[in-house]
């Protein structure tokens, strides 16, 4: 095997041109490839972490039926009472939860004594909210980031429209769960960006404050919302917790819980998908290009040394060597283009990283672009490229290795 290396070795060297043009071209594509991925990659955590740490969080716990009802925010499908205790037990079990705060969910109408206009408001315990979704307070963009009792953040949208700022007092007016209609005076703390465009109409007041407005008896809850330690463990925790809340049963013995991670609940997952799908017709590119630069150069390779392959078949070397020497020779260059390719893209990636190039992203400005290669990527793209070489070579060398000695010795 090792003769084999040495002999496919020298055979690039000998045509040294066209083995560079195509151990380039190889290069190129893994540079271009790791630069995406890394790029691409970056603003996907970003826009996740945005969205699951600002609103969202990384799952939500509600009792079933809830989110299939969620536009009208029906109060009367809240966890009450032992519902709640048995579910924050289960939670309090779960080491791989780092914080997780209890919600109340209800639309009303919000008055500056001149105009009104409709509001959804979201009711929280501001010490646990900030723990588990901490990008919230970053969304303040006037006015104070706490929440305490008597307080309410207010979307910018209605904040501008009806030319309300912080300081000013304000009076909701919102409906219970048996029907009559309450109201009740707040001061506005801060006016809040979306969190998902200009667009929005949520506001956070205080979960004392909700459970006053809407005259709850006894704790309620609509959601809890959950931030796990690593986020990386999503998947495997949501299916550990699922299987644990399916196993509390209300009185028609039937789940009374569901559970939801971020892709369920955000229509951005679509968008972080859609990355996905961009950065594997970016990989198909890549093979393209691998596929077609290595087959056309041992096809020209077969095809030149037709006398050299019928005076090495006719010393008696077999059919197998032959195609083993061939798949070398694209193995070879495959193995070059990914090294090279790997060093560049790292060393571009890197270049980035110091030119210090800036955007903005939600409620985040001035971000820095920090892209990142992943050893997963690395090893992963570089078997790519090699695996794709060798196959690559498999018809131009089986080709070789079926010639007639009489006919290849003929061949002018």
């Amino acid at each position: 095997m090792g003769n084999l290396f040495k002999i496919a070795i020298r055979n690039l060297l000998r045509y040294k041109r066209r083995t560079l043009l195509t151990a380039s071209l190889i290069t190129v594509g893994v540079v271009f490839v790791l630069a995406f991925v890394s790029v691409a990659g970056t603003f996907k955590n970003m826009m996740i972490g945005q969205i699951t740490d600002s609103m969202i969080g990384h799952l939500q716990v509600h009792r079933r039926g809830f989110v299939a009802s969620i536009e009208t925010l029906p109060l009367n499908l809240n966890l009450k009472g032992g519902a709640i205790g048995k579910l924050e037990k289960i939670l309090n079990e779960q080491t791989e939860i780092e914080a997780y705060s209890p919600r109340v969910k209800f639309g009303g109408m919000f008055s500056n004594f001149t105009e009104t206009s409709s509001i959804r408001l979201t009711a929280i315990d501001p010490e646990k909210e900030f723990k588990t979704v901490p990008l919230l307070p970053e969304r303040v963009s006037d006015g104070s980031k706490e929440l305490k009792p008597g307080g309410i953040l207010i979307p910018e949208l209605l904040a501008r429209g009806m030319k309300v700022k912080p300081g000013d007092a304000v009076v909701i007016v919102a409906t219970n769960a048996d029907g009559s209609v309450n109201g009740k005076q707040f001061t506005v703390t801060g006016v809040m960006e979306s969190a998902t465009g200009p667009g929005g109409r949520d506001g956070y007041v205080h979960l004392n404050d909700a459970r006053e407005l809407l005259r709850m008896e006894g704790q309620q809850v609509s959601e809890y919302v959950i931030r796990l330690k690593s986020f990386g463990n999503l998947a495997a925790f949501s299916e550990k917790l699922d299987g644990l809340l399916a196993k509390e049963l209300n009185q028609q013995d039937k789940p009374l819980f569901e559970l939801h991670t971020w892709e369920k609940l955000s229509p951005f997952f679509n968008i972080a998908r859609m990355i996905d799908l961009m950065t594997f017709f970016i990989k198909l590119m890549l093979i393209a290009i691998v596929l077609i630069s290595i087959m056309n150069v041992m096809i020209m390779a077969v095809y030149e040394r037709i006398r050299e392959i019928g005076t090495i078949a006719a010393i008696g070397t077999l059919p197998g060597k032959i195609l083993s020497m061939f798949v070398i020779e694209g193995f070879c260059m495959g193995v070059a283009g990914a090294l090279i390719g790997d060093l560049v893209g790292i060393g571009l990636v890197w270049i980035l990283n110091l030119s210090k190039i800036s955007y903005n992203f939600g409620q985040q400005k001035g971000i820095i672009l920090q892209a990142g290669v992943s050893p997963a990527d690395i090893l992963m793209i570089s078997a790519t490229v090699i695996i794709v070489s060798v196959i690559a070579s498999l018809q131009p060398a089986f080709k070789a290795s079926r010639m007639e000695p009489i006919q290849a010795l003929r061949h002018t």
